[in-house]
């Protein structure tokens, strides 16, 4: 959360003392470009999973290799080999390792489990993983607000008066512009 933040502090450096609306459109402007990006990005995958699983997930299928993989029941399998052996149920998508049940990606048991079982280790991996969610989670456009005279605003907002809030006093000598760093964090 913390490098979000400071994306978005570094990016909005110049833009803080615009006014409002000013500020909001930039950062519209500047989400639009990332977002449309990400949805180049995601339309460019060739590979059933994001790039990051994918590569999370390929050297499992060589560590796989050579266990001694045996079915305890239809869905449930006991890999050996390696430093550690692990139980693996197909159906509930879960191993002893308990990496396959908090990665919801298959570890290195549940690829020797789904190769002896002749299953496709990609029906194993949660669809959130997958380019098909990548692509609907930046399907949709930012479109920019449109011009303050287009708004259709109802006869009751319109007739409120808003009155401009209490100004305190401001303190002496210039306005600080940067932030004050976190706890624990040392300026550079």
């Amino acid at each position: 959360m913390t490098n979000m933040v400071e994306s978005l502090n570094n990016m909005l450096v110049n833009a803080r003392d615009f006014p409002y609306v000013a500020l909001l459109n930039v950062i519209q402007e500047k989400m639009s470009k990332w977002w449309n990006d990400r949805q180049i990005v995601a339309m460019a995958i060739t590979t059933p999973l994001t790039p990051s699983r994918e590569s999370e997930l390929r050297p499992r299928f060589a560590q796989s290799n050579g266990r001694h993989t045996s079915q305890l029941n239809p869905v449930t399998y006991h890999v050996k080999g390696g430093e550690l052996e692990g139980v693996v149920d197909i159906f509930n998508k879960t191993c002893t390792c308990k990496e396959f049940d908090i990665d919801k990606l298959p570890c290195v048991h549940a690829v020797a489990a789904a190769h002896h079982a002749q299953v496709s280790v990609y029906s194993l991996v949660s669809p959130y993983y997958t380019k098909e969610y990548y692509v609907l989670a930046y399907g949709e456009t930012i479109y920019p607000v449109e011009s303050q005279s287009q708004w259709d605003v109802p006869n009751e907002i319109d007739a409120r008066i808003v009155l401009p809030q209490e100004v305190k006093d401001k303190k002496r000598g210039r306005p600080k512009t940067s932030r004050f760093p976190s706890v624990g964090e040392f300026r550079k």
